[in-house]
């Protein structure tokens, strides 16, 4: 396994929809699937989509634990939410978008399709963490990243400091 490079802010990758995953390639992700963890552990995060990492297909893992409970870790192939309930606010940050971190309504509750690493057909119901982390891992696979979600002086602020890393060379 290894830990791969994660995408940043402004990576074009990050802004397309990611590919569906057809059944006959489920069984040569493994390694990516495996390695997509052991990223996800390192930054540490709770959640990683395909396309943070430069793939561009419809696979995202999540583990709330960050690896503390074997056997916690979703692997969610070409996910989709078909139902939500409630709506919630709270911080939110991205890998993607690192030591930022602002206040995003999300849904409180969502059911999700997809299948799993084996490529059987899953449902699951996610709440509170759960469904945050669903919802933001589907909006990267979808080309959005929780700043979309943010207006006003709030946005300016972060895409400010953003170009300003970029012009000195740090955000890279």
């Amino acid at each position: 396994m290894a830990v791969l490079p994660i995408r940043k802010y402004g990576d074009p990758v990050l802004r397309t929809r990611a590919k569906e995953i057809e059944p006959s390639e489920i069984s040569g992700l493994g390694a990516l699937i495996d390695d997509m963890v052991e990223t996800m552990y390192a930054e540490p995060g709770v959640g990683l989509a395909a396309n943070q990492v430069g793939v561009s297909q419809r696979l995202a893992v999540i583990d709330l634990t960050v690896g503390e409970e074997p056997g916690s870790v979703h692997v969610l192939i070409n996910p989709e939410i078909v139902e939500s309930e409630g709506e919630i606010l709270e911080e939110e940050g991205c890998l993607s978008i690192p030591d930022f971190v602002e206040l995003v309504s999300r849904p409180e509750r969502v059911r999700v399709t997809y299948l799993d690493r084996e490529g059987t057909a899953k449902e699951m119901w996610g709440e509170g963490l759960m469904a945050r982390a669903i919802c933001h891992e589907i909006d990267h696979l979808n080309g959005v990243m929780f700043v979309d979600y943010l207006r006003g002086m709030k946005k300016d602020r972060i895409l400010k400091r953003i170009q300003k890393l970029i012009k000195t060379g740090d955000w890279y």
